[in-house]
């Protein structure tokens, strides 16, 4: 929602200022398909030559979150503490039993009771592979923490390309917008012996493809950038939250300690209080019982 009224703010803003100080929109819309054509398309190519079809697939999904924001709601990480906290009661009082959860968690019943984390394969097999690990004696906890540094670190990497990737388009687009004016300007210059009101509009639209690289590069795809890597970066705490409780798990903590300590590092924003949580985790232990 936000997306969209900081979007009319600006073109409100931009324009309606224009025309309130005496600008005239017709020369803009005049010329504006012709430069959106060089400076729109120049970029367009620029990023389709620089980034891979995976990257290109990446960044076309990623410009949805601008408007939805974090994947991940406050209810999700209540709803990731509880689902830990079952396999963690499960490891220690049944290892076997696990091993169905862990190895096909598609048919798992404790996976299934939360059905948008099971969709998420990061977060799955981050869990499943870690406890896998633990089953087979690899569970030095500094270890096992490295190793799960860097692969959120990699998957980090990974989600950003997107924003990096729009960075780059909107670094780029104030030079398109030079190129697309210097040839406006090349344009007028053949047409010299033209008198002085025509000259005047069509240097006029020669600059509005500075007007418009500057205006996309800073109004708008450079905010977009900035908004990706916001939300990437949100959505990270949701697998840090994971690290944090598997590794206090392999430090032997008891589950409702490896919970809370997960819980703390919630950021407050989409932190379940202690009450929901305790809850939450005590309608688990009822349907156990």
């Amino acid at each position: 929602m936000f997306g969209f009224i900081g979007i009319g703010v600006i073109f409100a803003m931009v324009f309606g200022g224009y025309i309130l100080a005496g600008g005239k929109l017709g020369i803009i819309l005049k010329s504006l398909p012709f430069e959106m054509m060089m400076i729109g398309g120049a970029a367009i190519g620029a990023f389709l030559i620089s980034n891979d079809i995976g990257v290109v697939k990446h960044t076309a999904k990623d410009i949805g979150k601008v408007f939805k924001g974090p994947h991940w709601k406050p209810s999700d990480y209540r709803d990731m503490l509880c689902l830990l906290f079952e396999l963690i009661r499960l490891s220690r009082a049944n290892p076997v039993g696990l091993e169905e959860h862990i190895e096909n968690p598609g048919s798992s019943t404790i996976f299934g009771r939360y059905p948008k984390i099971r969709k998420d394969h990061e977060a799955v097999d981050l869990i499943c592979d870690t406890f896998r690990a633990a089953s087979m004696n690899y569970d030095d906890p500094h270890q096992v923490e490295e190793v799960i540094d860097k692969r959120m670190e990699a998957t980090q990497n990974h989600a950003l390309h997107s924003s990096h990737a729009l960075q780059s388009m909107a670094d780029a687009l104030p030079a398109l917008g030079i190129v697309a004016a210097v040839l406006g300007v090349i344009k007028t210059m053949g047409s010299i012996d033209q008198p002085p009101e025509i000259l005047g509009k069509m240097i006029g639209g020669a600059l509005v493809g500075t007007f418009l690289g500057v205006f996309l590069a800073y109004g708008l795809i450079g905010p977009f950038a900035s908004r990706v890597k916001a939300v990437v970066d949100d959505d990270a705490h949701f697998y840090q939250l994971i690290r944090e409780v598997l590794i206090a798990n392999l430090h032997n903590h008891p589950a409702n300690i490896c919970i809370e300590v997960g819980r703390q590092n919630v950021p407050h924003g989409v932190r379940p209080s202690f009450s929901d949580l305790e809850e939450a985790l005590r309608s688990l232990k009822q349907e156990a019982a």
